[in-house]
């Protein structure tokens, strides 16, 4: 993470060296120009085609120095939003995911029910998409709840550590659908671009910084 914006860095100072260059070159090119026009001989006028081209090597100057500001440009929105995200680590992160590490044969999810559910089927689900261990509850409150694991599978096997995601259908008593809102709250341990994406990781478990929906000071 870090080495990603040092190097973001590194290039906007190229770039400026760049642009310092060739202005240089732009203003002493205007300078010697100038002089050579006041100095030529009447009866021996610079070659006007030798003048042409001169000012195409310009425009291909000025033109190339346009470029160096957009990419600076691009580079800055880039980098930008990776240097903000630095300043989550550290803070304790909410984020909206069904995803949560199982440590040392324990993983906490929390979910918020807009209403009270008659029945509730938790289903964890490994790296592979496959249902390893489920349970049925009954009578769950609206509000903010959780669920808690032991790292178990159906087959009383336990389950190496690592990061397993929770699906959750609850119905009411009328048996229409509730739908669950998950969320995953802890301290931000760091952040990293992933495709184009801002990763930050809450604990163990990494997630699109876009889903991030509170930030707070670590007490």
């Amino acid at each position: 993470m870090v080495d990603s914006v040092s190097s973001g860095t590194n290039v906007l100072d190229k770039i400026t060296d760049s642009r310092t260059r060739l202005a240089d070159s732009t203003e002493t090119f205007l300078s010697l120009l100038t002089t050579q026009l006041k100095n030529q001989d009447p009866l021996s006028p610079m070659d006007s085609s030798q003048f042409t081209q001169q000012i195409v090597q310009m425009t291909g100057v000025e033109q190339q120095l346009l470029t160096n500001d957009l990419l600076a440009a691009l580079v800055g929105m880039s980098d930008g939003g990776l240097a903000d995200s630095v300043n989550l680590i550290g803070k304790t992160v909410t984020a909206t995911t069904a995803a949560a590490s199982l440590a040392d044969g324990k993983a906490t999810w929390a979910y918020n029910l807009p209403r009270a559910a008659t029945e509730v089927t938790m289903e964890v689900i490994d790296s592979t998409g496959k249902t390893v261990a489920s349970k049925a509850l009954t009578g769950v409150g609206s509000g903010n709840q959780t669920f808690a694991w032991d790292g178990k599978s159906n087959l009383g096997t336990q389950l190496p550590d690592g990061e397993y995601g929770l699906r959750i259908t609850a119905t009411d008593s009328a048996g229409a659908k509730i739908s669950a809102i998950q969320t995953l709250t802890g301290v931000a341990t760091g952040v990293q671009a992933v495709d184009g994406t801002n990763i930050v990781t809450i604990g163990k478990t990494r997630v699109p910084i876009s889903a991030v929906t509170a930030v707070s000071n670590t007490i």
